[in-house]
């Protein structure tokens, strides 16, 4: 966790509440302040909602398993927000490393704030 100063970790954002590592492996974490309503999301992924009176997105659930893998990796590669490289991230709880976007191509989180 970051010092008082510092920021929020991103690798622990919503942790204190999560379900079981081994249940529900992989969370979204979605930096909902930078989405601007493109709604690419919602059109990939059953997991998304595009809120039609504030434009912006939201996940249905933020932890999942493999079966809901896919299509939330997909809607974090269509995001088009922070010049393509999305707001949207995939992280996988066990080793707390991105699998998407992953513009950086190395797992580390590209939370921007």
């Amino acid at each position: 966790m970051a010092d008082e100063d510092g920021p929020i970790d991103p690798s622990e954002i919503g942790e204190q509440d999560a379900p079981p590592v081994e249940d529900k492996p992989y969370k979204i974490v979605f930096e909902a302040n930078k989405c601007f309503g493109a709604g690419k999301c919602a059109e990939v992924s059953d997991n998304w909602d595009l809120d039609i009176s504030t434009g912006v997105a939201k996940p249905k659930t933020y932890f999942f398993d493999e079966s809901e893998l896919d299509h939330n990796v997909r809607a974090a590669e269509v995001c088009p927000a922070k010049k393509d490289d999305g707001v949207i991230h995939v992280v996988d709880r066990r080793t707390n490393e991105e699998i998407a976007p992953d513009p950086h191509g190395d797992g580390t989180l590209s939370v921007d704030w």
